[in-house]
């Protein structure tokens, strides 16, 4: 029988606005969009497409319809987890050894749901496979985005591209790839760098006023330099509470090699998490890539 301890009963509440904190500083798109909650069963963000502009109305003249199309967005939570055996010596522990070491499993947990939100929602990929997920499908920005191609650390000539792409969406804020800023970072102009705050792996907050994250999750599909949009269209959430397990026996990893948990002398931890996010419009955002995808 595996025992479950669920943040916010078993741990401090500070424990869980650790993690959630976690999450944020190294995720780019946690950083670049807030997060929101989100319903277990899903939650639905209904996006106003407005066909015109407001138009005078003359007095005694006829008002005109200016067109708009309502069309719902379903965010719906994907379920993420990451486990690993050790020695069942953890069960022995003090309670505050105990502790320590669940909240160290824990921070190492939220670390690995923070690069999966950027693999699955850049990427559409499962990120354990580094493949397609089939229950991911078309819901991320290599589908949902507008596409420019530019050579690898071009970021500075594709930026102005993506902007009259974009339309009437604001930009404000960009992602890359550390490839790519190590690129920006060697660019020069009168011997002089054009973006010294690049140099030595540099992570400037903003790149000519605009907002910035660099990040290895990016290049996880190797022909994507970046991105660059309106972040406000870009949301995501926890569906519920990180919640970690500790299991005794049995072989919770189907590792046939590994055997029974018991008979090893081994305990393992896993953690579970739901993370749901959207994309309101395909118009939002540019890729950046170096050949089309």
């Amino acid at each position: 029988m595996a025992s479950v301890l669920s943040m916010g009963t078993n741990f401090p509440a500070e424990v869980s606005a650790k993690v959630f904190n976690l999450v944020r500083g190294k995720s780019s798109l946690a950083k670049m969009a807030p997060e929101e909650p989100i319903a277990f069963t899903g939650t639905d963000v209904f996006t106003f497409n407005y066909d015109n502009e407001v138009s005078v109305v003359g007095e005694n003249l006829p008002k005109e319809n200016g067109g708009l199309t309502v069309a719902p967005v379903t965010i719906k939570p994907v379920k993420i987890e990451y486990g690993a055996r050790v020695s069942d010596e953890f069960m022995h522990a003090s309670d505050e050894k105990r502790l320590e070491i669940m909240q160290a499993f824990i921070e190492g947990f939220a670390r690995k749901a923070a690069r999966g939100l950027d693999i699955m929602a850049m990427h559409g990929y499962n990120p354990k496979a580094g493949t397609a997920s089939a229950v991911i499908g078309t819901n991320h920005l290599d589908s949902k985005s507008q596409e420019v191609v530019q050579a690898q650390g071009n970021l500075d000539l594709a930026i102005p591209t993506a902007l009259t792409q974009l339309g009437d969406f604001e930009v404000n804020g960009v992602v890359m790839s550390r490839v790519a800023a190590n690129t920006l970072a060697s660019l020069t102009a009168d011997n002089a760098p054009l973006y010294p705050e690049l140099k030595w792996g540099g992570q400037p907050e903003a790149l000519n006023g605009l907002r910035c994250d660099i990040n290895t999750t990016v290049s996880k599909n190797a022909k994507v330099v970046g991105y660059v949009g309106d972040w406000e269209a870009f949301r995501w959430g926890y569906a519920r509470d990180i919640e970690i397990k500790v299991i005794e026996y049995g072989n919770p990893d189907n590792d046939a090699n590994a055997g029974d948990l018991a008979g090893h002398n081994q305990v393992y931890l896993r953690g579970e998490a739901y993370i749901g996010w959207g994309i309101l419009s395909n118009q939002a955002f540019a890729r950046i890539v170096t050949e089309a995808l």
